[in-house]
C-alpha cells in the first residue's frame, strides 16, 4: 500500500526513476524549456526546485549535494551561475508548468516546464526587474507625514491648494 506516499513512481523503479528525473534535470537547466509528459514535468518540479534553492548559496557543500543529483560539472556551473542570479530574490516557484494537449501517437498529456525567470514573453513592458523589488507585506508599517497625525488624533487632514501666481499680478 502507499500510504502517505506522495512521489509519483512514473512506472520505473528507482534507478531508472532516479536515471530519468537526472537527465531531465540536466536539459531544464541546459536549455530552461523542455517539453515532456504533465507526469514526469510534475515529479521533475518536485525533484529539481530544492536543488535550485541549494543553488542560491554558493558553498561546496551544496555543490557536492547537487552534484550528487545531477553528475554534470556544466549544468553546475550554470545553475550555481546564471540561474542563482536570476532566482535571487524569488522566494520558491522557480518552474512554471503548461499543459500543451494531448501526444497523438498514445494520447499522453503534454507539458512544457521552464524556469519562471527566463521567460520574458510573459513580463508586461516596464517590468523587466519584477523580482528585484521588495515583496509587499499586508502587516501595518510606519505610518509616516500628515497621515499619522490624522489617524491618532481622529481629526480629518486637510490641505491647502498650492497659491496660483495669476492672483499676484
Amino acid at each position: 500500500m502507499r500510504h502517505g506516499n506522495k512521489n509519483n513512481h512514473l512506472s520505473r523503479k528507482v534507478g531508472h526513476r532516479r536515471a530519468l528525473l537526472m537527465n531531465l534535470s540536466n536539459a531544464l537547466i541546459q536549455h530552461k524549456r523542455i517539453n515532456t509528459t504533465l507526469a514526469k514535468a510534475k515529479a521533475l518540479r518536485v525533484h529539481i526546485e530544492p536543488l535550485i534553492t541549494k543553488g542560491k548559496s554558493n558553498t561546496m557543500h551544496n555543490r557536492r549535494v547537487v552534484f550528487s543529483y545531477l553528475q554534470d560539472k556544466e549544468a553546475i556551473k550554470e545553475l550555481f551561475g546564471t540561474i542563482a542570479d536570476k532566482v535571487a530574490n524569488r522566494p520558491g516557484g522557480y518552474l512554471r508548468i503548461l499543459k500543451t494537449g494531448f501526444r497523438r501517437g498514445d494520447g499522453a498529456e503534454m507539458a512544457m516546464i521552464e524556469f519562471v525567470d527566463f521567460n520574458t514573453s510573459y513580463v508586461k513592458p516596464g517590468q523587466e526587474d519584477a523580482g528585484a523589488k521588495k515583496k509587499r507585506t499586508r502587516r501595518a508599517g510606519k505610518k509616516t507625514g500628515d497621515s499619522a497625525v490624522a489617524a491618532t488624533s481622529g481629526a480629518p487632514v486637510v490641505t491647502k491648494p498650492a497659491e496660483t501666481s495669476s492672483e499676484e499680478e
